[in-house]
């Protein structure tokens, strides 16, 4: 489950909403517009996470991907 909280209405400090909604993500808008979140990693290890979010990583992940598809 998602929460949605816009930052200017935001009447708690950022480390309460993530205790408050542990099990949810929190995404945070400016403006109405999505910028930051806290997601719980309750379900995924920190090195998965961490991997998930690397450019590099994702980039050679689908680069295998596609070798995979065109079995190569």
């Amino acid at each position: 489950m998602v929460k949605t909280i816009e930052l200017s209405t935001a009447s708690q400090p950022l480390a309460d909403y993530a205790e408050d909604f542990r099990d949810k993500t929190v995404v945070f808008t400016l403006n109405g517009k999505a910028f930051a979140a806290i997601v719980s990693l309750k379900e995924l290890d920190l090195e998965s996470f961490s991997l998930r979010e690397n450019p590099e990583f994702m980039k050679i992940i689908e680069q295998a991907r596609e070798e995979f598809a065109t079995s190569k």
